[in-house]
């Protein structure tokens, strides 16, 4: 059946949410603002509310790398703070 296709993806879901709740609350809330922002990108090109949508942006990246922490995961935590970095950096230039 199709749901034994996904067991094991489901338990390890439910692991990764018993191995720290907080930390899965937050990835999730990350992923919806990923998800959020980037829909909201595509419904409004070519002139997406990039000055809404930027601090949203960042907040999310700095979730994600505070997730990446947690995990021990260097090469997210790099990323999510090279694009919170970059991003922050556009954000100021874009208000200034």
């Amino acid at each position: 059946m199709i749901i034994d296709l996904f067991r094991p993806t489901i338990e390890w879901i439910k692991d990764d949410f018993k191995s720290n709740r907080i930390r899965f609350a937050v990835e999730l809330l990350a992923w919806a603002i990923s998800i959020g922002c980037s829909i909201t990108m595509a419904l409004t090109v070519p002139t997406p509310p990039l000055l809404a949508l930027y601090p949203v942006w960042i907040f999310g990246c700095a979730l994600y790398a505070w997730a990446s922490w947690t995990r021990k995961s260097f090469g997210m935590l790099a990323n999510y703070l090279l694009l919170t970095t970059i991003d922050s950096i556009g954000l100021i230039r874009m208000l200034t």
